[in-house]
């Protein structure tokens, strides 16, 4: 079997977990190609010759393994997720076993799941319209926030950066959003707009109900609260409710293919759980099938 990894040494604790899963990986006559990310991803060129190989292993945190699924997409190479990231969310909600060895082991037996993917575009602060693939969520307000204040954190406190991170921001801003789903529009108060190709969040808890990465459709998620304190009722009734059967206070959701908001001012935004450098007025996205 021929073997190209692609990995990403900055993400999460820098941990040689990706050399275990290597050398559980390979057998007398194989060939594996490790190739480190630039600091500056370079995920397209990474993958350029992709089809070259019977597998290409991402190794990353949640936003590198979004960017190499991205580049990959439409191109039926089959692909396995590492988790070397802090949170390793999309490697979760695959439902693998997290050992190096067992994950090489479901690779040389060539187990495969089919699944979605996003495409989110947007306007900069320059007037350039950009676009990138999400495997997990996108979308602007406080998620945003979160994510940018927790940066500084991670490698030292892990995931517990962005529940520090959601103390120092109790009263993140509230605006207007205007949400067109496959043509029907709705206007809601809030303080963050996502739309997720899978909503299951740390602990196995769905953040809505029947979000699932094979179903074709984008889930639009408004945190329609004013405070912060307010999302500790949704995270306390996923304890006993982990897959949504009741729904979540203060959080509403929408469902379709196609995805255009607008925000009433400019808000920061996230892809993946990568920051993105400008506030923004809105996005478009929809589901890759």
């Amino acid at each position: 079997m021929r073997t190209l990894i692609v990995h990403n040494t900055k993400s999460g604790f820098g941990s040689d977990a990706i050399f275990e899963f290597e050398r559980a990986l390979v057998r007398q006559g194989d060939e594996c190609v490790l190739r480190v990310l630039p600091d500056d991803s370079g995920a397209t060129e990474a993958v350029t010759d992709a089809e070259d190989f019977d597998l290409v292993v991402v190794s990353g945190g949640d936003g590198t393994v979004a960017n190499l699924l991205y580049a990959l997409r439409f191109r039926g190479v089959r692909t396995c997720i590492f988790p070397s990231g802090t949170a390793n969310l999309i490697f979760g909600n695959l439902g693998c076993a997290s050992e190096p060895w067992a994950i090489a082991e479901s690779c040389v037996a060539g187990a495969v799941a089919e699944t979605d993917l996003g495409e989110i575009s947007w306007v900069d602060g320059r007037g350039l319209r950009k676009t990138r693939g999400f495997a997990l969520m996108a979308g602007s307000g406080f998620d945003a926030t979160l994510m940018k204040d927790a940066i500084p954190n991670k490698r030292t406190m892990g995931e517990a950066a962005y529940f520090a991170a959601a103390l120092a921001n109790a009263h993140p801003k509230v605006v207007t959003y205007d949400i067109t789903v496959d043509g029907r529009t709705f206007r809601r108060r809030g303080i963050a707009c996502i739309v997720a190709n899978n909503a299951t969040m740390q602990g196995d808890i769905d953040i809505v109900s029947n979000c699932t990465m094979a179903d074709g459709l984008l889930d639009v998620i408004v945190l329609a609260t004013t405070d912060a304190v307010q999302l500790l009722m949704p995270m306390l009734s996923g304890i006993l409710d982990k897959k949504a059967r009741a729904g979540r206070p203060f959080i509403e959701h929408f469902v379709g293919k196609s995805i255009s908001v607008r925000s009433s001012s400019p808000m920061p935004m996230q892809v993946d759980g990568d920051v993105v450098t400008d506030l923004t007025m809105g996005y478009e996205a929809h589901a890759l099938p």
